[in-house]
């Protein structure tokens, strides 16, 4: 693809981002939330979209599928009013539906491994049916525009013009730290075309790039990116790649889900296929005068967290130990 096509493709997508965006309003009720509500805390979604890099590495899906099921279950999250102990259900259904799209049929698991992977307590019944909710209220139509479609296009866009050749930009480098965000909420309110170029930003100053800096000030001049907006959402990705990277941060367990082949284990999942049929799913959407009897109801789980393994991509040399937060800013502006 030339670089006219590829300028045209971003501009179209830069077009169609606001369509999925998560609700404004969904998120800020979330982020209210404490402990003891019968809602949906940022850290109960945090945490859970852990357990979705979790099982997304565990599965060799790829980074698509991640980033458009966290796309999927922030706009449903921010949308509907549901009980953190449906969160499982709700969460695990985004996986499956994004991995519909993005993956080979052949590639994808068996609905029950799913869930028995996952030791979520639920059926393939309440899963298909979670999944038809979510497909109508999203409207989904197979396709997001996310943070990595403009990461990914950035990318092409930095190779294409680079005269620097000596210098590398490592896509892979880019999407791992796009997924260490996408495991705060707070990043969910940011416009992926921004996110994806604070990423793309945070790069070139590691690899100190004069020549691709000039491209990514062209690429946010092409979209009229305001340079507050920018440098806003600049500083919180320096700050949460810093904070992913210290020490006080638990490390992922690189030997992720490994306790899924113990014995007791492999007792206790396959029990879950004996899980007997529940309820019909009713549903509510959000309404912050709405009692909390209003809740979505829609099924009784007991899953346990998979978060204190993340991704094999969750650590290493994508996270420097030290960011300097004062020459990343100075570079910024230079």
């Amino acid at each position: 693809m030339d670089a006219f096509k590829l300028m045209k493709e971003l501009r179209l997508n830069y077009e169609q981002e606001v369509y999925y965006l998560p609700k404004e309003t969904g998120l800020a009720l979330i982020e209210s939330a404490v402990e003891g509500d019968r809602r949906i805390s940022a850290k109960c979604r945090d945490a859970k979209v852990e357990d979705l890099w979790s099982l997304t590495s565990f599965f060799g899906y790829s980074t698509q599928t991640f980033v458009l099921a966290v796309n999927l279950l922030d706009r449903f999250l921010a949308m509907m009013r549901i009980q953190p102990k449906h969160l499982s259900c709700v969460s695990l259904s985004c996986l499956h539906m994004a991995a519909k799209v993005t993956e080979e049929e052949c590639d994808l698991t068996p609905t029950d491994e799913l869930i028995r992977i996952g030791q979520c307590r639920f059926t393939v019944s309440d899963l298909s049916r979670m999944e038809k909710i979510v497909a109508e209220k999203l409207d989904f139509k197979a396709k997001a525009v996310t943070a990595l479609t403009f990461l990914q296009l950035y990318h092409r866009i930095a190779l294409w013009h680079s005269s620097d050749r000596k210098q590398t930009l490592s896509l892979e480098k880019l999407e791992a730290q796009l997924k260490a965000c996408l495991c705060r909420i707070s990043f969910s309110k940011a416009k992926p075309s921004v996110l994806a170029l604070s990423l793309l930003r945070q790069e070139i100053e590691a690899i100190r790039s004069q020549d691709m800096l000039e491209i990514a000030c062209q690429i946010q001049r092409h979209l009229k990116i305001a340079d507050g907006e920018l440098r806003q959402w600049s500083e919180r990705v320096a700050r949460c790649l810093s904070d992913y990277a210290s020490p006080e941060c638990s490390k992922p367990d690189h030997r992720k889900l490994q306790w899924v082949v113990s014995r007791r284990t492999a007792q206790n999942l396959h029990s879950h296929r004996s899980v007997p049929e529940l309820p019909t799913i009713p549903e509510a959407c959000w309404d912050e005068n709405d009692s909390e009897d209003s809740c979505v109801d829609m099924l009784s789980s007991g899953e346990e967290s998979l978060s204190s393994s993340l991704g094999s991509d969750a650590g290493g040399t994508f996270f420097p130990m030290h960011l300097r937060r004062q020459e990343h800013r100075q570079y910024l502006h230079a």
